[in-house]
């Protein structure tokens, strides 16, 4: 709350919640439209189109994502994606399936140039006592999106056609770009008021294997992340668990999604601004070994209200993840910031498509088998983690500031 009472900082909320809950309408359009008229192999392929681009510039674009390293650029990208957005109902009508797919790589361009790059911003409009704290609000707009998008675009829907929701989309985009471009000149008075780190050289800014090498916590907090997501997308199985285990249907899973968004919420309040105690990098990925330790809890579910409670704990330790990361990976400079981000972004994004092209087919026909596998192979990834960053850390109580501008300046 002591945050929402500076300018830039509630300005920038409200255009990021605007542009995520259009994320959300976007989502669920492209894939109800695209399933209507071409089938779910389509859906598919326009789920690993949207990826490719975050994999393409994460690994090979590095010069490109810098040169969007400003709130102006960024407003930019946002009325770029607005209006791709707004002409896919027109592209569709003419170009089809193949036009559409063009413009869904384009969009996921825009996306690709935009999150890490805000992310790599956002901790520059705070002093560094509460980067956790606005890490937490941007964490939390995401979740509000994904509980109020869905709901908003089926009462939309009800309204006005299909086609409509795009419009509405590209709407919340020109917001967030407005917004953008509002708080450009008030970023650049309070960069200039920041105190100056040394740059890095060239090849330390140019080589992402440089800035892990140097860090192998952050490495390996980077590649648990990679691993856990790759393991949660069993939860695409849930269906299948329910039918299976309890019999259950489409009320009871949504029940379930409701119960994850909950307990999301609930968790956020917490972790936007309780410090834990400890290395950042242990500590995240002791926190992906208790995820995991959930994740294999779901698969044994005896019951709907046990699943809930699984469901309700599960959303609680998901705001910890990533502001916990988010946080950390915001400790360092300039460069080494967005490029650290930049990996993260990719890592995951990798990890999730490849993941998502055959985990859910192969969990669905033993989904109990399925859940305790991918539950138990991130406890392992992670509780090792944690315990071998642990042991490794000179001091628990290590300055990451320090750590990360002597990074910097080597």
């Amino acid at each position: 709350m002591q945050l929402l009472r500076r300018g830039p900082v509630v300005g920038l909320w409200i255009g990021q919640t605007c542009s995520v809950f259009g994320d959300r309408l976007y989502a669920m359009a492209i894939m109800w439209i695209v399933w209507q008229k071409s089938g779910a192999a389509a859906m598919g392929l326009v789920a690993v189109a949207e990826s490719v681009p975050y994999i393409v510039f994460g690994t090979i674009g590095r010069r490109l994502v810098a040169r969007c390293n400003s709130l102006r650029a960024l407003a930019i990208v946002d009325l770029f994606r607005a209006g791709l957005v707004a002409t896919i109902p027109l592209v569709w009508s003419h170009a089809g399936f193949i036009g559409v797919l063009v413009l869904v790589l384009l969009i996921g361009a825009g996306g690709a140039l935009f999150d890490p790059n805000l992310s790599a911003l956002v901790p520059d409009l705070v002093p560094p006592a509460q980067v956790q704290g606005v890490n937490g609000l941007m964490d939390l707009s995401g979740r509000i999106a994904r509980i109020a998008g869905p709901g908003a675009a089926g009462a939309l829907l009800a309204l006005m056609p299909m086609t409509a929701l795009f419009w509405v989309d590209a709407a919340t985009f020109v917001a967030s770009g407005i917004a953008l471009i509002c708080l450009a000149p008030a970023a650049t008075r309070m960069r200039r008021k920041a105190p100056k780190v040394p740059a890095a050289p060239p090849a330390a800014r140019a080589r992402a294997r440089d800035l892990l090498k140097g860090r192998p916590d952050t490495a390996a907090a980077i590649g648990v992340h990679g691993v856990g997501i790759a393991c949660t997308a069993v939860a695409m199985a849930m269906p299948a668990l329910l039918a299976d285990r309890l019999g259950a249907g489409a009320a009871a899973y949504g029940a379930i999604l409701a119960a994850t968004g909950a307990g999301s919420l609930v968790g956020n309040t917490v972790a936007g601004h309780v410090q834990l105690k400890g290395p950042a990098p242990a500590l995240y990925c002791g926190l992906w070994a208790l995820s995991g330790a959930l994740l294999a809890l779901t698969g044994a579910a005896f019951s709907l209200p046990f699943l809930l409670l699984v469901a309700v704990l599960s959303g609680m330790v998901a705001p910890f993840l990533q502001i916990t990361l988010a946080t950390h990976l915001s400790r360092f400079e300039g460069a080494a910031r967005l490029r650290l981000m930049s990996v993260d972004l990719t890592v995951i994004r990798t990890a999730g498509t490849g993941a998502m092209l055959f985990v859910p087919a192969l969990a669905a026909p033993n989904p109990t088998v399925a859940y305790a596998i991918a539950g138990l192979t991130t406890v392992l990834v992670g509780g090792f983690s944690a315990l071998w960053l642990w042991r490794r850390t000179p001091s628990r109580a290590m300055n990451e500031d320090a750590v990360a501008r002597e990074l910097v300046r080597e």
